[in-house]
């Protein structure tokens, strides 16, 4: 099979792995100025609580640089600048309209000049070696055509001693607790996204995505297997989340 014809999938459809990246740029293109607002009805605003800890574990530092993959509306790049007001964050995302309603919420917070917005592809950075002191990628990695390589990319942007951190749905271990799971998934969320965002599809992606995504157990492998030191992980939830964590050693 050529390059051109390889799969990959998008949500639990079958796709060319040339066309993901475009089908998930317009995912979320079209529930930019929602996304935020469904954050929170999806969740009942314990996203905010999951984002908490990660910065929690994650403790930022003063004159830090950090690079938040996937990035969106900036949301987790706010929270380290309000931990560390010193630091500096470089918001990258492959969906510029993401990234411009993050931008108008900078302004609003006056902390635009401790922020950069790059648009652009997770698994090829326009960035030097050792160029930062943390990467993070919230709720993004399931939607990048190769997760591997974006954690390649994480490592090779690291500076020694620099940290990963990976906050992504996951998977309850508890069966039944799954089970119920997947019926609010699956009958719930797809219709609040036609309410809030008048887009029940691109949520449809959004839950099936999560489906498709590695275990707690399998990606970490993943991060070990990227070079990093240390890997641990975390169950948010009960294992709707997980923080994964790793070191450039």
């Amino acid at each position: 099979m050529t390059s051109q014809n390889k799969k990959t999938h998008f949500g639990f459809k079958e796709v060319n792995e040339k066309d993901k990246a475009q089908m998930v740029r317009g995912v979320f293109s079209s529930v930019a100025s929602k996304y935020d607002v469904m954050n929170d009805v999806m969740s009942f605003g314990i996203h905010r609580i999951w984002k908490n800890s990660m910065m929690d574990w994650l403790s930022p530092q003063p004159n830090q640089k950090l690079l938040d993959v996937a990035g969106g509306t900036g949301d987790i790049s706010f929270r380290f600048l309000k931990r560390a007001p010193t630091a500096h964050a470089t918001v990258f995302d492959m969906t510029q309209s993401m990234l411009d309603e993050g931008q108008l919420r900078s302004e609003a917070e006056k902390i635009e000049n401790h922020l950069d917005w790059v648009c652009g592809d997770a698994m090829c950075l326009p960035f030097k070696d050792n160029s930062f002191d943390v990467y993070t990628i919230s709720f993004g990695i399931r939607n990048v055509t190769h997760p591997e390589k974006a954690l390649s990319e994480a490592f090779r942007v690291l500076r020694p001693g620099g940290r990963l951190m990976v906050l992504e749905f996951s998977q309850i271990p508890n069966p039944s607790m799954q089970w119920a799971y997947d019926k609010y998934s699956f009958n719930i969320i797809p219709p609040m996204g036609k309410i809030i965002a008048n887009d029940s599809e691109s949520y449809q992606y959004l839950v099936e995505s999560i489906r498709k995504f590695p275990n707690q157990e399998k990606f970490l492998e993943m991060v070990s297997n990227a070079g990093f030191s240390n890997a641990k992980y975390r169950n948010l939830t009960m294992g709707v989340a997980c923080l994964h964590s790793g070191w450039k050693i």
